[in-house]
């Protein structure tokens, strides 16, 4: 998802006392009566509904062990050169594995490029994922790339493909666009709002915004998903209006195994998994938006999400880049099983 460009190397001890401050006077000025918008509810029976419900109680521990793990295990990673997916003057882009936060990644890109080459306080990323989502992460080697490839994120120049992993009700369609509203709650969770509440004002002085993701059904319970009709096929819209499937509510036995390759056409926090909860296929692994923790006698120890594919046109050479990641282990298998079921279709 599009954020702010990270600086590097950036002195701690210099900076976190200002942050800090600054973050205590933007929250006071965010809670002065004089600061809220004008038209800011005046009780929490005004502000805009979640559709999606709040993170399961299960996750909170979950949430938290994954995040000592992966604080353990980003204090040992290193990059190496097989790891790097596209390289040139100006952008290197390397293939995160899950469990790994972003900032780590930054870190080794800047021990394994050459120092004589590059700025190391100029290295900054264009894109983050989360923790637990492996895949394409792009770093540029110069402010002026920064900036360039920010503006092409906040515009949608920049196309994303995710695989997701999810376990849930049998979608009833092959080809999906759902638009919705994105926010956080009044406890600071984030949840799929209605679209219709887009502009509305939050808890704290937020705005619900705009979101939409395409998705393409690859595979069903391993089986290549296809429709008699796929030449007349159109691709379902949803306009989220309504609150969502109430996915606990469906047994073991009445729950399916669904791979989609995911289209964000805009970059908001925690999107596809978001979207991918409210229409009732949550990622597996994911248990913060209703992933299984358990299934089929293993426990999953983070989300089962891919950043694929990244294309865009080059900030300085105005050339067409795409940069495709390998595929995890889930991911090629559930493809290859999907592939070869196709294959006897046709024969």
């Amino acid at each position: 998802m599009t954020r702010l460009p990270l600086f590097c190397q950036a002195p701690v001890l210099r900076i976190s006392k200002p942050l800090q401050l600054l973050s205590m006077a933007a929250e006071s000025r965010l809670n002065s009566p004089n600061t809220q918008p004008e038209n800011a509810p005046q009780s929490l029976e005004n502000y805009p509904v979640p559709l999606s419900p709040p993170p399961p109680l299960l996750s909170k521990n979950v949430e938290l062990n994954r995040a000592l793990t992966a604080s353990s295990k980003s204090s040992l990673f290193s990059l190496s050169r097989k790891d790097v997916l596209f390289e040139d003057e100006w952008l290197i882009a390397v293939n995160k594995p899950n469990g790994i936060y972003c900032e780590t990644i930054l870190s080794s890109v800047q021990i394994l490029l050459n120092t004589d080459q590059v700025k190391l306080q100029e290295l900054h990323l264009s894109n983050r994922l989360d923790r637990d989502t492996s895949g394409v992460i792009l770093i540029t080697k110069s402010h002026k790339v920064a900036a360039k490839l920010v503006k092409a994120f906040t515009n949608h120049m920049v196309k994303k493909t995710y695989l997701a992993s999810c376990v849930g009700s049998f979608p009833k369609w092959k080809n999906m666009i759902i638009k919705s509203g994105h926010g956080r709650s009044k406890h600071g969770a984030w949840r799929v709002y209605a679209y219709s509440d887009v502009g509305r004002v939050l808890p704290g002085g937020s705005f619900v915004r705009d979101m939409e993701t395409s998705f393409d059904v690859l595979s069903v319970n391993g089986k290549s998903y296809s429709q008699e009709s796929d030449k007349n096929h159109e691709e379902e819209k949803i306009v989220a209006e309504e609150k969502s499937e109430v996915v606990g509510s469906c047994s073991s036995d009445e729950r399916d195994e669904v791979v989609v390759r995911a289209h964000p056409r805009s970059g908001r926090t925690h999107q596809i998994r978001l979207h991918c909860q409210y229409l009732g296929i949550p990622i597996i692994g994911d248990v913060k938006y209703e992933g299984v923790y358990e299934w089929k006698d293993r426990t999953y120890e983070g989300h089962e999400l891919h950043a694929e594919t990244l294309s865009f046109e080059h900030p300085i050479t105005g050339q067409s880049v795409f940069i495709q990641a390998p595929l995890p282990l889930w991911a090629s298998q559930a493809l290859a099983l999907a592939q070869a079921q196709l294959s006897l279709l046709d024969v």
